[in-house]
């Protein structure tokens, strides 16, 4: 049975994690008291030996985008140099190394889905230290899987969807950004495919698995506008409570939210490399978030602040 490491079980993507891979193999969750991905380089090599993982899940991140541009060493610290630590252990002991990162590696311009093969240029310290985190581990030449995603939410943990419906209940006014554009994805769903990933890769071995950097992202497009409006229309008709009517939501520039973090305005990520080389049917962001509400409790609405869910990878 294959050990299977898996990171920050705290975060959104690890929390569904552990629903995804049990099965899969024998499973050490870690939270960052019990792998500090920030603390000592030495720590998480003795943590890696004392496991001794034939594969090793991080979805641990430093995702705080704003206080990123304040804090670098810490983001480069857990978004850097713990994966390449992580990559020099796996290519040491011919682990698999999957590794989740974002969108935030392009410039965020233009209006096509970035591809994998599109040339990198991120605009923020988070940005940076995800692209730094991709490069050491392709630079460690150990098997891998980058998973990189976007404008991830689920029902644990705060994020955007859960923030517009704390607001939607509490406001009859609201103002959300209307031009960045992305594609929703459902931290269910990025553990569903790894896991989907990972059965492919125990069934057929290592030899003929197609290593690399892919991008996960559900079908479709819109803003964050677009999200808030949609959202609370669905949600409106299961039955919440609202006081902000969704059409009431008006549409932003911008410009006119400053944040200390440049935020990209194109999000999109194509998927057809993922799609061709493993056979994912990959939903419509709609449906992530309609079984997104269906599965949180009314009692269980509380979201973060709106500044902090402009970035909820929950990695």
């Amino acid at each position: 049975m294959s050990r299977i490491l898996i990171t920050g079980i705290s975060g959104q993507v690890g929390h569904e994690l552990l629903r995804s891979l049990a099965g899969l193999g024998e499973l050490f969750p870690t939270t960052r008291a019990e792998l500090d991905l920030s603390g000592d380089p030495q720590g998480i090599t003795q943590a890696l030996e004392r496991i001794r993982p034939d594969i090793i899940v991080n979805p641990a991140a430093y995702t705080a985008v704003d206080r990123a541009e304040q804090d670098e060493a810490a983001a480069f610290a857990v978004n850097a140099d713990a994966p390449a630590i992580l990559a020099d252990w796996a290519a040491a002991h011919s682990a698999l190394l999957v590794h989740y990162s974002t969108d935030y590696v392009f410039n965020g311009e233009g209006e096509r889905a970035w591809t994998e093969q599109d040339p990198t240029a991120p605009q923020s310290v988070y940005g940076r230290s995800k692209l730094a985190g991709e490069e050491a581990i392709r630079e460690s030449a150990c098997r891998h899987l980058i998973l990189r995603t976007s404008w991830v939410f689920g029902i644990h943990g705060a994020n955007f969807l859960k923030t517009i419906l704390r607001l939607g209940q509490e406001r009859n006014t609201l103002s959300v950004v209307n031009d960045q554009i992305g594609a929703p994805a459902s931290a269910s769903l990025i553990a569903d495919v790894t896991a989907q990933l990972l059965q492919r890769y125990l069934d057929g071995g290592a030899a003929d698995f197609p290593y690399g950097t892919y991008h996960l992202a559900p079908l479709g497009e819109t803003s964050w506008h677009g999200y808030a409006v949609y959202l609370l229309r669905r949600a409106a008709a299961q039955g919440y409570a609202l006081s902000l009517a969704p059409d009431a939501i008006l549409g932003i520039p911008s410009s006119a939210y400053p944040l200390p973090a440049k935020r990209p305005a194109n999000s999109r990520l194509c998927c057809d490399k993922l799609r061709q080389a493993f056979g994912v049917a990959l939903p419509s962001w709609q449906a992530e978030v309609d079984k997104a509400l269906s599965q949180l409790p009314a009692a269980n609405q509380a979201g973060g602040t709106p500044s902090a869910s402009r970035k909820e990878t929950g990695q």
